[in-house]
């Protein structure tokens, strides 16, 4: 969470942010209009920036004690990043608080909190997306698979920290994904329901939006890469690489959310695959939050010329119909270091090294942490699956990567691997 104090030009004086690779957000927030930022809980990266002010001790699922610091420190600007208390209706307790806050509304965010939500709204307002059913019986679900055949796609309803979709390339490998989540409750909760879809065959696309409840400003688009391995090979991450730009929204979301009386104000993710047999774009995913690494870390915000705060905060007041955004030109690109063994059991406690050397390898580079903190001899250490990611800006895609990939060879992270 970032809490962002702006200065006496606005109508608020600081902001906070939270989720540990949002946070890195804060330094497109040092605007001439933000005089300090806040984040919660922050990271080693964050830390030793000196970008803003890490509060590890601030628990963003209480309600009360967010509200209570804001208001302590003058916090004028409230962005959450994480899915998990926008769904538990941090957003909603703050408005009540009169604190401006970016993010929707724990109604507005079940857009992320339940595909089977998501699904039905698509239906109703012609959304077009993928061929599906529900089910909380896993011998239904097994029958249903059975008639559709492979490859098929199972989804858990709920959050399950980007693992809760499993491309199930035969029939086996589906029927074991039923019963991991209705039988065995691998995802707890999050898996009580499934959704069994049809493969979609194409290239993966996001697009944002900044939504105010009645006004939407599309983002430039990015592109996520979310298997491990290279070839897009390997089991589902929460995102491996991205690159920006790259195009396609679908626009009756806002219409239908508002008939829903759920009006949506915070930032839009639609997850988008263009399909290979018909060139159309199919809805795969909304997000109520900046995806990750497509936005928060990493490739669009590198771009973005325009006052970040001033947006987001135009947005809280419902008054983005009078905001244009500036982007530079050409294109950028992120890819993700990650712990030896992600996405499954992986290596913690990697020293990682060379970043300074790294960030000048190539031009336009730059290095955001993510899962970092800072061991007793001072040096930064992986404490999670995505560790770090590398970002640089080019003419054009090529450039852009080649760029990023220079930075990545100087990376050094023991027992860690660059992906």
């Amino acid at each position: 969470m970032v809490l962002g104090i702006l200065n006496s030009s606005t109508t608020c004086d600081a902001s906070l942010l939270s989720s540990a690779a949002f946070l890195q957000i804060t330094v497109y927030l040092r605007s001439p209009s933000c005089d300090a930022v806040f984040c919660a809980p922050g990271n080693a990266g964050i830390s030793s920036s000196g970008d803003a002010t890490c509060i590890s001790n601030l628990d963003t699922s209480d309600s009360l004690a967010v509200i209570s610091f804001c208001q302590k420190w003058g916090v004028g600007l409230v962005v959450i990043g994480p899915e998990a208390p926008l769904v538990a209706g941090l957003a909603n307790d703050l408005g009540k608080a009169g604190i401006p806050t970016f993010g929707p509304s724990s109604e507005a965010a079940a857009l992320e909190g339940s595909k089977n939500f998501m699904k039905n709204l698509c239906d109703k307002y012609g959304i077009p997306t993928a061929k599906y059913q529900t089910f909380m019986d896993p011998f239904a679900a097994k029958k249903y698979i059975k008639e559709q055949g492979a490859p098929i796609v199972v989804k858990a309803d709920g959050l399950a920290a980007g693992k809760g979709v499993i491309v199930a390339m035969t029939l086996e490998e589906a029927f074991e994904a039923v019963d991991s989540m209705l039988v065995k409750g691998v995802f707890g909760s999050a898996g009580c329901r499934v959704i069994v879809e049809e493969f979609l065959e194409g290239e993966e696309a996001s697009f944002f939006a900044l939504v105010d409840g009645e006004n939407a400003i599309p983002l430039e688009s990015a592109q996520d890469h979310k298997r491990v391995g290279d070839g897009d090979t390997g089991p589902n991450t929460g995102g491996m690489g991205a690159y920006s730009p790259a195009p396609i929204l679908t626009k009756e979301l806002d219409k239908g959310m508002s008939e829903e009386g759920c009006k949506f104000v915070g930032v839009l993710y639609a997850g988008l695959m263009i399909e290979k047999k018909s060139g159309l774009p199919k809805l795969i995913e909304y997000n109520v939050r900046f995806g990750d690494p497509e936005c928060q870390e990493r490739v669009l915000m590198v771009r973005l010329e325009s006052d970040l705060a001033q947006v987001l905060l135009a947005a809280c007041k419902g008054e983005l119909s009078g905001v244009s955004l500036n982007w530079s030109p050409g294109s950028a690109m992120v890819v993700v270091m990650a712990s030896n063994g992600y996405p499954e059991s992986y290596v913690k406690g990697s020293v990682i090294q060379n970043l300074d050397e790294a960030e000048q390898a190539a031009p336009s580079v730059k290095i955001f942490h993510a899962s970092t903190a800072l061991d007793s001899d001072g040096n930064f250490i992986a404490i999670g699956g995505r560790v770090l990611g590398v970002t640089a800006k080019g003419i054009d895609l090529q450039e852009a990567r080649d760029r990023a990939y220079q930075a990545v060879e100087e990376c050094e992270m023991n027992r860690g691997c660059p992906i």
